[in-house]
């Protein structure tokens, strides 16, 4: 009996669909936008990559800027970025996509050029090519996705995992005394003078979500005014390497990952310079 009311359910509600058309362009609140290649996303369920990749392809999409892009993905999980951004994109060895970034705005002042990398590879062997970077205050953006373990690799510890965290590397926790503090990049690199626009944000809900698209835009768009390096890190999880499930990684993250690396500016323009 109830097998044949789901039927008729179903079937009432395909004949809805079919009668009124409801799927036409101004009820449409979520598509693809052009910028997003047809490749499905690798990353595992709940990383945060894929937002972070969905965000980056709206707000070049919504500037009208795909033609005058370029994107640099080093090693690790970033490096499949040019699989899904339907943009210019250059591969960079590991840790060298600010300098790779820099010597293309260099050549191509005019195009908009950006790094998209992990933590281990920006905080790890790229901390040199980073810091310098910013320090120089090169035209680029440098977007970094820090969810405090060599994801691609198998969850080593990187610079950013947590005191007491547990690791492939650190079965027992990160032991401070003898394995240092997490560095904290973005808290170092709004300290320097070549950088214009630092900002540290998360995408684990809606909300944060927004900020995070809106802090995107405001990195592409602050290239025109050729002020210096503009650098958003994006706190995120790593479900798979932190042995939890989405739900689980994304309280973590809040409980654990956002109070030692909160969220929010650390380095605006000086609206009164512009």
């Amino acid at each position: 009996m109830n097998e044949k009311r789901m039927i008729e359910e179903d079937q009432h509600f395909e004949d809805v669909i079919a009668e009124e058309s409801i799927c036409i362009q101004e009820n449409i609140v979520y598509e693809k936008p052009d910028t997003l290649t047809d490749t499905p996303f690798h990353y595992c369920p709940g990383c945060g990559h894929g937002v972070a990749h969905r965000l980056i392809a709206e707000v070049i999409s919504e500037l009208n800027i795909q033609e005058e892009t370029i994107g640099v993905a080093p090693v690790g999980c970033a490096v499949f970025a040019y699989n899904y951004l339907n943009i210019d994109m250059t591969e960079a060895a590991h840790g060298r996509a600010s300098a790779v970034a820099t010597g293309i705005k260099r050549v191509l002042p005019e195009k908009y050029v950006f790094t998209y990398q992990g933590d281990g590879d920006l905080a790890a062997i790229g901390t040199a090519e980073t810091l310098h970077t910013c320090n120089r205050g090169e035209n680029v953006l440098i977007i970094f996705i820090n969810n405090a373990t060599y994801g691609m690799t198998g969850g080593q510890m990187a610079p950013t995992t947590l005191p007491n965290m547990k690791s492939t590397t650190s079965p027992f926790g990160r032991d401070i005394a003898t394995m240092g503090h997490p560095l904290k990049m973005t808290d170092l690199v709004a300290q320097l003078p070549g950088t214009y626009y630092v900002t540290r944000q998360a995408v684990h809900k809606p909300g944060n979500v927004r900020k995070a698209k809106k802090a995107i835009m405001n990195g592409f768009k602050y290239q025109k005014e050729n002020k210096g390096t503009c650098f958003i890190e994006i706190v995120s999880n790593c479900p798979s390497n932190w042995k939890m499930t989405p739900r689980e990684s994304n309280k973590w993250l809040e409980e654990n990952m956002i109070p030692y690396y909160p969220l929010g500016d650390l380095k605006i323009p000086n609206v009164k310079e512009n």
